[in-house]
This record gives structure tokens, C-alpha cells and sequence, in this order.
């Protein structure tokens, strides 16, 4: 099956928005075993789009557009495919009902300009939105087009990624035939390029599965997928003394879930202290559904004043040694540990940029982890602007953990 998205908006075209929903959808076919051969953006221009979407009928078996279907002005994807296939619109009774009681519950009255989002290209079928008021569209066969398929999504990702799920993967999922499993292995602290080479042997030798790498800022991941869960089962095994400590998680766990895993087996406890990274670390931390069972807290101590006066950290240490150190660090561990009581301390500083700071070049990192049996410290050069040196603070420092409790 031919697949192909087109994701629609002005705004996908610039800086300002990005298209994460064709990534999601991507990631969704994968489960059932299809692809996108092709993925566009295109600006909410009605010449544009109309001549797109005379393309893809003609190329693909199943189109799948985001966006364009809200009620202002430069939301036109279903006038545009009606339009190329000479179709009228109609007013579906249901999504005008769905309409008038989603405005009905918040106490409030439809302005006019919605109930465009009630009208359906003749023929084609609306998708319910259960949390929004712009119904989607599945087109089976439409005029000309015999065994094509044309699914038209919202824009907002919480509106597409339901009325997917709900409504449009299970019909899918019975054109495609067995599923697709996938097994995900995240590593941390090891490149792209280093993993790419020293796990060649293994993907070799299990070549008849379907491999991807993915490398982030913070972690890498390789996922191989299969109709047959036992061979993922086989190559996971001989992954792991290929990747021994440098295995952080598997499925859809990531380095912080891994880390949290890892307390809470333990029945213990972390506090962090942040300079550089503002709080990044404890945000990942917290995005963590049941975090609070083995994360206390944290200090967000950026100035030297902060660090002495949240955390006690000496002045005389900071005006010898500089708020960018591993004496620092180590201030900042062992401080946040004793003040919230916790098992382990992670204090992080460094310099992110843009300009040097206390004689520390960009990119330099000190991390500090407290625990029961003492505090080491590790030192980082890490690459990137401002933004990426955070991250990438962030999870060293989680992995600085993760492999402390690994081995102890």
C-alpha cells in the first residue's frame, strides 16, 4: 500500500511549528507494518493544495492530511478535495448535533463560521472528534479513484491522535494483515557512529529484521521490528552482552524512567541541585508519572548567591573556587542530599554559553552525585549551543546515576 501525508498549514513552513504529527502517525503505521513513501508541507494556499492533491491521487493509495479543516478562512481541505473531485458538499446532521452539544456543555453558542466544519464532500464518511469541533473524514473509493482511501485529520494533535486511534487505525489494522512488533533498546552514553559500528555483528547476523537507529541529545536508540515477537526476543538477548552497562531501558522507556525504576526497586530517593540546566533535569524528572515516589525535589540555584543562601554552600568555596567547578558540584550534591534527607544528591554546574565564564570554556560541565557510601564527580565537554549543552547535561547526569545503582 502506497501511503502518503500531507500535512497542511503556513505555519509548518517556517520556524515557528514544526510537523510532529506526520513523526506520530509514522511511528503508528510502523505498528501495523506500513510506511509513508511520501510526506509534504504545503501553505494554505487553495492552488497549491488542489494541485497536491491531484498529484497524490494519482501516485497513492492512501492520502492522510492534518490540518485545514477548523472554521476561519484558511481552512479549506475538504473544499479543495471536493473541488478536484467534482463533488458537492453536504452537512452531516451528526457533526452539526456533535457540534451544538460540545458548545452546549461549555455554555456557550457556535459562531456561524462553525458549522462550515459540519460539511462533508458527498460520499465520504466524518470521523467523530471527541475533543474538538472539527470532525475528520474517511473517503473510501472516491469518484475515479476506485480502492483509494483518503483520511482528513485535524490539525490540533490531541484531535488527531484520538480520531486515529479510535476510529482509523482499526480499520487499517484490517487491510494490513499481522502486526508489526517492534523491539526498542535505548542506550546512553555511547555516540550514533560508536553504537552504529559495534553492534553491526549482531544486526548482521539478525538481518532479516527491519533496523533504525535514532540518535537525540540525550540518548540513542535502536528498534528493530518483526512479524514474529520470538525473533525480537532472540535478538534482544544477544544484545545484551554487546551492550552491557550502556543498555539503559527497553520498549518505551526512557533514561529517566529508567532511573526512577531503579530507586524506586531499591526503596530510595533523589534531590537535585541545578545551576546551569534551570531546572531542565527536574523537569524531565517530573514529567514522570509516579516520580514523586523516588524524586523529592530540587533547588534551581543559579547565582552564587542563590547556591549559598538555598543550599548553604560556603562563600568562601565560591569565591575560591567559582560557581563553575567541581568543587561546586560536589557543594551542591552533598547540600540538596542532607537538606531534603534524600539517598542520593545530583548537583550540576557548568557554562552553557554563549561567552566564557569564570575562566570555564562553552561547553564545560561538572556533575556531583552524593550517596550513601561518598560523592564522585564527573567533568564534561560537551558540544552545541546553550540549549543542546542543558539537555545533554541532563543526561549525563541521569546517567551518572543509573549506572551508580546499576553497579552497586
Amino acid at each position: 500500500m502506497r501511503i502518503e501525508c500531507i500535512a497542511i498549514g503556513t505555519e509548518l513552513l517556517t520556524t515557528r511549528r514544526l510537523d510532529t504529527n506526520s513523526v506520530w502517525l509514522g511511528e503508528r503505521l510502523a505498528s501495523l507494518g506500513l510506511a509513508f513513501h511520501r510526506k509534504t508541507a504545503v501553505g494554505d494556499s487553495h492552488e497549491d493544495l488542489a494541485g497536491l492533491f491531484r498529484e497524490a491521487l494519482t501516485r497513492s493509495d492512501l492520502i492522510i492530511t492534518t490540518g485545514g479543516l477548523g472554521p476561519t478562512f484558511d481552512d479549506f481541505t475538504k473544499e479543495c478535495f471536493a473541488e478536484v473531485l467534482g463533488v458537492a458538499l453536504q452537512e452531516d446532521a451528526q457533526s452539526r448535533e456533535d457540534m451544538l452539544a460540545f458548545y452546549a456543555a461549555r455554555k456557550r453558542v457556535p459562531p456561524a463560521s462553525n458549522f462550515k466544519q459540519a460539511l462533508l464532500p458527498a460520499g465520504a464518511e466524518a470521523l467523530r472528534n471527541p475533543v474538538g469541533t472539527a470532525p475528520g473524514v474517511w473517503w473510501q473509493d472516491p469518484p475515479a479513484h476506485p480502492g483509494a482511501r483518503i483520511v482528513m485529520l485535524p490539525g490540533v494533535p490531541r484531535e488527531m491522535k484520538r480520531m486515529w486511534e479510535e476510529q482509523v487505525e482499526p480499520r487499517l489494522r484490517a487491510l494490513a494483515g499481522a502486526p508489526v512488533h517492534t523491539l526498542r533498546m535505548v542506550v546512553a552514553g555511547v555516540p550514533e557512529s560508536a553504537l552504529d559500528e559495534r553492534t553491526r555483528d549482531v544486526r548482521e547476523r539478525h538481518g532479516h529484521l527491519d533496523w533504525t537507529i535514532l540518535a537525540s541529545l540525550t540518548q540513542v536508540e535502536l528498534l528493530a521490528r518483526h512479524a514474529d515477537p520470538g525473533a525480537l526476543e532472540a535478538v534482544r538477548i544477544d544484545f545484551l552482552p554487546v551492550l552491557g552497562d550502556d543498555l539503559a531501558a527497553t520498549g518505551a522507556a526512557n533514561l529517566e524512567d529508567a532511573v526512577l525504576d531503579q530507586l524506586r526497586a531499591r526503596g530510595e530517593t533523589l534531590a537535585v541541585a541545578e545551576s546551569m540546566t534551570g531546572g531542565l533535569l527536574a523537569a524531565r524528572l517530573t514529567a514522570i508519572a509516579g516520580a514523586s515516589e523516588a524524586f523529592l525535589g530540587g533547588a534551581t540555584a543559579y547565582s552564587a548567591m542563590a547556591k549559598a543562601a538555598l543550599l548553604g554552600v560556603p562563600a568562601d568555596l565560591l569565591a575560591a573556587e567559582g560557581t563553575v567547578s567541581e568543587a561546586t558540584s560536589r557543594a551542591l550534591a552533598e547540600a540538596i542530599r542532607a537538606k531534603l534527607g534524600a539517598t542520593w544528591g545530583l548537583g550540576l554546574t557548568g557554562n552553557a554559553g554563549p561567552g566564557a565564564e569564570g575562566g570555564a570554556p562553552v561547553g564545560t560541565v561538572f556533575i556531583a552525585l552524593a550517596g550513601p557510601g561518598g560523592i564522585e564527580s564527573r567533568t564534561y565537554a560537551l558540544p552545541g549551543d546553550r540549549v543542546d549543552v542543558q539537555l545533554r547535561a541532563t543526561a549525563w547526569a541521569l546517567d551518572l546515576l543509573r549506572r551508580t545503582l546499576r553497579n552497586g
